[in-house]
């Protein structure tokens, strides 16, 4: 599928948006996603195409890490390669459904995931005793690692709050190995829909750069002037975009809600 130099170059600032908006609250997906969608993108092509510019991002987050020494690679080369492994999975069951349902799916994840993001407490930055061992760790990485093959926004949330209230990590902490284990999942999912021929690839890297380009720009940003402005942000364009699909009256959660009404 060709897109036009307009709406890629929308698409750019869209990912440039959700790369800052990530930096410093997670959860860029949430606006990456129905703006591929709203650019006229099947579902499938847009999850894959947005995986190829997450997984630079994330990428980015983990060779940052990774040299202040704030991922302990060893205790966590399972629980990747489990993330790893469930991606795989839900990105071959992504690829599996029926588009038209797709269609109609997403939009209600993506409600979903913005009042998550509404109603999420802030998480400690200091250690603590872990509540649960290794086994469990494994599977909390598979489960979410499945969800990220399939669908993704909320993905780091989720993992980063497992962490801090699972297994003890400090905030900072916990944030370096989610981006480890999102890095695999994201790199496992797009594999697997690049096989499927799923990835619009100039789309995608123009998209890429431009996340890796907010992604500075959110990081500076909050260390200069905070990150309140973040999450209300993120919920409100997430939530104007998500309404502008459901505003098609071809698609299904539209047509089934209308067909209710009358």
């Amino acid at each position: 599928m060709e897109l036009g130099i307009d709406l890629i170059a929308l698409l750019m600032l869209a990912a440039f948006l959700a790369g800052a908006i990530d930096a410093i609250a997670g959860g860029g997906g949430l606006i990456t996603i129905p703006a591929l969608m709203a650019a006229g993108i099947p579902p499938v092509q847009a999850l894959a195409t947005n995986k190829l510019q997450a997984t630079f991002g994330t990428g980015g987050a983990v060779l940052a890490y990774a040299r202040k020494g704030h991922i302990d690679f060893r205790r966590f080369a399972i629980p990747t390669i489990a993330a790893f492994l469930g991606s795989a999975l839900g990105a071959y069951i992504l690829m599996r459904i029926d588009p038209a349902f797709l269609e109609g799916l997403l939009p209600l994840l993506l409600i979903g995931m913005a009042v998550y993001f509404a109603l999420a407490r802030k998480l400690s930055d200091e250690d603590r005793h872990s509540k649960a061992g290794p086994l469990s760790l494994i599977a909390v990485a598979l489960g979410i690692g499945c969800y990220d093959g399939f669908f993704g926004p909320g993905t780091g949330s989720f993992l980063t709050a497992a962490l801090v209230a699972m297994f003890g990590f400090g905030l900072l902490r916990a944030v370096a190995h989610t981006k480890l284990l999102n890095f695999a999942s994201n790199l496992a999912g797009l594999m697997v829909l690049m096989a499927g021929g799923h990835v619009i690839w100039i789309t995608g890297i123009a998209m890429a750069l431009a996340n890796i380009v907010g992604g500075q720009f959110g990081a500076h940003g909050a260390m200069k002037f905070g990150a309140g402005i973040a999450r209300p942000l993120l919920i409100v364009v997430s939530l104007a975009l998500t309404i502008k699909l459901l505003a098609d009256p071809q698609n299904p959660l539209t047509q089934t809600v209308l067909s209710w009404l009358t």
